[in-house]
């Protein structure tokens, strides 16, 4: 496989652009390769460069559930260009947008549009803050909620306490409010709740793991976040950046069927543009600006072309319920290939964690269950699992803790010969 021009595109970039890429998986440091260069997506297909082609697992890392460049979203998004890019000012498309995310997620009253996830848990933080009057969050170890400061965090030298940056440039101070528990672990909860009390504005939470791997809650464990914050006057977030409108139509929330005061939201929304959204309560949403006291904004924020796309992809995917379950079944299908691979060539060593169309293999032999049996997977065997399918021309995840997702543009075929590969590589 002939990767030339992506070599030199990468080195050029190198010069211009902090590690050659501004995201940092996109370097494909953790597989030990250089980064593939992409020139153009159609269905569930990427060509790179120097034209070579793949059957695309990563999906943009999620957005891409109807598959790269379906001809409605980007007819749609052709006729919104026309109009303009963006103006600064209210459009009927927000409104739009904004009843059908509250018409799919019932718990979400309000909602405001913003720009990524990242911005949209940031915002969503200050706004429970605002209404509780507390300063205190807890956050869950390997789950991941975006770059901003506050979040940024890792546990320090015990798993209850409060956090310690996880990044160079952010302040001590910054995450001093920040509580770090243990996925899955009802105790470590617990204790933190009975020691800080009133003064835990909100429990965070990705309601299925995503950014350690495909992590899946055990039974019980949202609804005890549930009970709890109840209890203790604590707003429940749901991260659904992930796994908002892909799980299901509504989501984490509907598959699980548990109400969050407040929901997070990114990925599938823009159709492919950045787009995000937080909601939740119509008490807790009137907190912010230009209503409630609670400041933020943005100039893009539900801009005429994300909100284009956002629309058309969900009126596609509510026409199309279909679409989930036969996602579902091809992931079933994949899932099924590398519990195989697992047993022929790592002697059992193969953890696989699948629900929806979201997957993930750990090369371990622990069931992954949390943060700590999840890095507990050979990355090195990882590393020479990803080159085996991209030299096969099947592209995953340059990383092991990331999930490995399935679009409706994914065709038997390509399951069929992923499957095969997986199997043989």
């Amino acid at each position: 496989m002939n990767t030339e021009k992506s070599k030199q595109l990468f080195e050029a970039s190198r010069q211009r652009i902090p590690g050659g890429v501004n995201s940092p998986v996109r370097a494909f440091g953790s597989v030990g390769r250089t980064p593939l260069f992409i020139d153009h997506a159609k269905g569930s297909r990427i060509t790179d460069v120097d034209g070579n082609e793949y059957i695309d697992y990563v999906c943009s890392w999620g957005p891409g559930i109807l598959g790269h460049a379906h001809p409605e979203v980007i007819e749609a998004v052709k006729k919104s260009c026309e109009n303009g890019l963006t103006y600064g000012a209210p459009t009927k498309k927000e409104l739009v947008l904004a009843e059908m995310i509250c018409e799919a997620m019932p718990s979400v009253e309000k909602v405001r549009l913003v720009s990524s996830g990242t911005e949209a848990v940031m915002s969503a933080i200050r706004v429970a803050r605002g209404y509780t009057g507390r300063d205190l969050i807890i956050k869950f170890k390997g789950n991941y909620h975006g770059h901003s400061d506050g979040l940024l965090v890792k546990a320090g030298s015990a798993a209850l306490t409060t956090a310690v940056p996880d990044s160079s440039g952010v302040p001590a101070s910054y995450t001093q409010n920040t509580l770090v528990a243990l996925y899955n672990d009802k105790d470590s909860v617990r204790e933190l709740m009975e020691t800080y009390k009133d003064q835990v504005a909100a429990i965070i939470v990705e309601p299925v793991a995503a950014n350690m791997g495909v992590v899946l809650p055990q039974d019980g464990f949202l609804e005890f976040l549930r009970q709890i914050t109840l209890e203790y006057g604590t707003i429940l977030i749901f991260d659904e950046v992930i796994t908002g409108f892909r799980l299901g139509y509504g989501g984490a929330q509907e598959y699980y069927k548990i109400k969050p005061d407040m929901t997070t939201l990114g990925k599938i929304i823009g159709g492919g543009m950045p787009m995000a959204a937080y909601g939740g309560k119509k008490e807790i949403m009137d907190m912010v600006s230009p209503v409630g006291p609670v400041y933020q904004a943005g100039t893009l924020s539900g801009n005429p072309i994300a909100t284009t796309a956002g629309i058309k992809t969900l009126e596609i995917l509510k026409a199309h319920p279909e679409y989930y379950r036969e996602i579902e079944r091809k992931a079933k299908m994949l899932a099924a290939a590398l519990k195989q691979r697992g047993e022929q060539k790592n002697g059992g060593g193969l953890c696989v964690n699948q629900i929806g169309s979201l997957l993930c293999a750990f090369f371990t032999e622990k069931p992954v269950t949390d943060y700590e049996s999840a890095t507990s997977s050979d990355t090195n065997a990882y590393a020479e699992y990803f080159g085996a399918l991209l030299e096969h021309g099947i592209y995953v995840a340059p990383s092991q803790f990331e999930a490995m997702f399935v679009s409706a543009a994914h065709s038997e075929e390509d399951i069929k010969k992923t499957c095969e590969v997986i199997l043989q590589a």
